[in-house]
């Protein structure tokens, strides 16, 4: 069962950051928010940073790459 979601997190970026990571979802059919959390739970693996019970969901572009 998934895991409910109960913290907002607002912030406010640049409108060219928002177009770029709008562009990064919809590349790999995401939304807005699942973008941004794998992006930073892609950062907080590649750097090291330990987040309990969480682990980051795989790319797009990873999947296809392991299925062809």
């Amino acid at each position: 069962m998934a895991q409910l979601k109960t913290q907002v997190v607002s912030v406010r970026v640049e409108p060219q950051i928002k177009a770029a990571l709008q562009a990064a979802a919809d590349k790999e059919r995401r939304s807005l928010a699942n973008m941004i959390e794998i992006m930073v739970m892609t950062y907080c693996q590649q750097s090291g940073v330990v987040v309990e019970g969480m682990q980051p969901q795989d790319s797009a572009s990873e999947k296809a790459s392991r299925n062809s």
